[in-house]
């Protein structure tokens, strides 16, 4: 169950909206929600559930060799041990959205600013900006991968007239590595998702063009910090939380998936026509899951 102040929010995954006035709403199901308390077996299945969860978490956040390419798991399990109670993350697209809503760990009253819903690429750098100037002083983490980045890195520019000690947060994997799985996952094979010359066949596998992020956030007036390592990523994100002014930390990943895999379906319908073998495996794939689609009315 869901509160929402828009309708049209309220009709996601085929729910059943409900209207009421808010505050009458909450009041009438607390009152029939009364003494209410979930079996003893159905509470002990969850605990041992989270406990399995807190286990997978660890070690998706767990760096070891401090000498490696961090992954981008990895990244976040650094920031997370440098943020204070008071910081403000904030992210919109890419893959970091879905990393960070299994991954994140955030204690109250430590914000947590997400638009999920739309995949906004491009806002996470203004959105910095705007919670900077809400509340000045609080320390502020725009997480960007290199796609997203591209969208709209112009906004620094004002951060950097203002004085607004934003961190960008950039993650350089060379390509859109968030819809390259979902392409690969439909059938089409990642085609044009990666930041590679063309090679002699006229795919894109070849060497990946010298396009340097760190040295275009350096360009428009920000303090750039460069992590090749997770040792010099860890040190970078403690140099940047003290900063006083618009700080970019730079880091290029390991480019391996290793979040733990998304257990939803979403449903992005598959060339039906295609006589490619991926597509058709793919294609056949997505027949079975409509199959067992449900509506709930």
């Amino acid at each position: 169950m869901n509160l929402n102040i828009t309708a049209f929010d309220a009709h996601k995954l085929a729910a059943a909206p409900l209207v009421c006035d808010a505050r009458t709403g909450l009041t009438a199901l607390s009152e029939a929600l009364a003494g209410h308390r979930v079996e003893a077996a159905y509470e002990a299945e969850y605990r041992a559930g989270k406990d399995r969860w807190d286990r997978v978490v660890e070690a998706a956040l767990r760096a070891d060799d401090d000498r490696a390419a961090p992954t981008q798991t990895q990244v976040i399990g650094a920031l997370d041990a440098v943020v204070g109670d008071d910081d403000v993350v904030i992210n919109a697209a890419g893959s970091l959205p879905g990393d960070l809503h299994k991954l994140w760990r955030a204690p109250p009253p430590r914000p947590y600013h997400l638009e999920y819903g739309y995949s906004c690429m491009g806002y996470e750098i203004p959105a910095a900006i705007g919670v900077q100037q809400a509340a000045p002083g609080t320390p502020v983490w725009a997480l960007v991968g290199d796609g997203t980045y591209l969208m709209m890195p112009t906004e620094i520019v004002t951060a950097v007239q203002e004085g607004l000690p934003i961190t960008v947060v950039l993650l350089q994997n060379h390509g859109y590595a968030s819809i390259g799985g979902l392409s690969e996952s439909v059938g089409a094979e990642r085609f044009g998702t990666a930041y590679r010359y063309r090679a002699a066949d006229g795919s894109f596998t070849g060497a990946p063009p010298p396009v340097d992020l760190a040295a275009n956030a350096g360009s428009l007036g920000m303090d750039v910090l460069r992590a090749k390592t997770v040792g010099e990523l860890r040190e970078a994100l403690r140099t940047a939380r003290a900063a006083d002014r618009p700080t970019c930390v730079y880091v290029e990943t390991d480019p391996a998936p290793t979040a733990p895999p998304a257990e939803a379906w979403w449903d992005v319908p598959v060339a039906a026509a295609s006589t490619r073998e991926a597509a058709v495996r793919a294609r056949a794939a997505y027949d079975r899951r409509v199959a067992d689609r449900r509506h709930h009315l």
